[in-house]
């Protein structure tokens, strides 16, 4: 099927009066597009215009962009996003081509939560469609009687922009999903962010749409999961119009929200002596220790196990080796008789 068949053949009459109307003028001043997401001051999203989130499976891409909704429904600041939406356009839609309406549900909840907002009933300016069980053809219809009979509406999330058409490689079909982006926003005066994967094997946006998307969009966010911590996920802009902004990070909570990581260097994984050393480590650097000297008082036992934990490499500070003492005693690894000097016992079970 050619889905650029739709598109209808326009006379030259009407040519005529759509070229007049695109002329650019220096005699007639045109305003600038209200600027509604920021982060760090920093603009990713103005009305009239459409965004993207893109990141490999498990990055945490939706829980990023709950987070964009969360700031807009409560027009402030959630995780690093800052929302300032007219009065008039305080609405937001939320399409979800890919989970079920329970997953969804969960989605929707988090949101509220994230905005401070009662989660226990629906909330008059989210909207929220899940259009899993319908074609790309009735997915694009479906989306656009919404956009373009919901009053107040500023903000549109689509969730799956991949499932608005057949085949994501096709050419005709990209463009006619991306023209229909530009045409809703531009008509409607409102702002777009869509999410798509990103190819497994490297870092570019998913087929011909994906192309398309970083091509006209106005900031495309990059979502992808901490190499060493799986439970952290970073986000920057690959593409971005305005003013690039310091990339942040982000960790869900025990909650299943997602709260912002301090700024600066990476955290590092609580050290655990047990998790972190090896039975090998630990018995090599032990005989070393008590072969020198069989009891050891606490401080000299702590400057000692430092010299020889870095034999084995391991690098200790005090507060790790005060952690290395107590794993080493509770798993009686070493002894202290009376009270007093610390003993190694060599025939430990790990």
């Amino acid at each position: 099927m050619d889905y650029m068949k739709e598109t209808k053949d326009i006379s030259a009459e009407e040519a005529i009066i759509l070229w007049q109307a695109s002329r650019l003028s220096l005699s007639k001043s045109y305003e600038k597009a209200p600027e509604i997401l920021k982060v760090h001051g920093s603009v990713i999203g103005t009305l009239g215009n459409f965004s993207a989130s893109i990141g490999k499976a498990k990055s945490k891409k939706t829980f990023n962009v709950s987070a964009i909704v969360a700031a807009a429904l409560k027009n402030g600041t959630v995780l690093r996003y800052v929302a300032e939406l007219p009065e008039d356009k305080r609405k937001v839609l939320y399409v979800d081509t890919e989970q079920s309406p329970y997953h969804c549900l969960k989605v929707m909840t988090r949101i509220l939560q994230m905005a401070g907002l009662p989660d226990d009933r629906d909330n008059e300016n989210l909207e929220f469609l899940t259009l899993r069980k319908y074609t790309p053809e009735q997915r694009i219809r479906i989306v656009e009687q919404a956009i373009y009979n919901t009053p107040d509406i500023g903000l549109v999330i689509i969730d799956g922009i991949r499932d608005m058409v057949y085949d994501i490689n096709s050419p005709s079909e990209s463009t006619r999903i991306i023209s229909k982006l530009m045409q809703w926003t531009d008509d409607r005066q409102i702002h777009i962010h869509t999410i798509l994967h990103q190819n497994k094997g490297d870092e570019n946006a998913r087929g011909h749409i994906g192309t398309e998307l970083n091509n006209k969009a106005e900031t495309v966010l990059l979502v992808e999961k901490d190499k060493g911590n799986g439970d952290i996920s970073h986000v920057s802009a690959i593409h971005i119009r305005a003013m690039d902004f310091e990339p942040f990070a982000f960790r869900i909570n025990d909650k299943a929200l997602p709260e912002a990581k301090k700024p600066g260097r990476p955290e590092e994984e609580k050290f655990d002596p047990y998790k972190h050393i090896t039975e090998q480590q630990h018995r090599i650097a032990l005989e070393a220790v008590f072969g020198l000297k069989e009891k050891y008082g606490y401080k000299e036992l702590e400057d000692a196990l430092i010299k020889t934990y870095m034999s084995v490499g391991v690098k200790l500070n005090h507060k790790k080796a005060v952690s290395l003492i107590t794993m080493l005693r509770n798993k009686r690894m070493i002894v202290q008789e009376n009270g007093r000097k610390y003993t190694f016992m060599p025939d430990f079970h790990y």
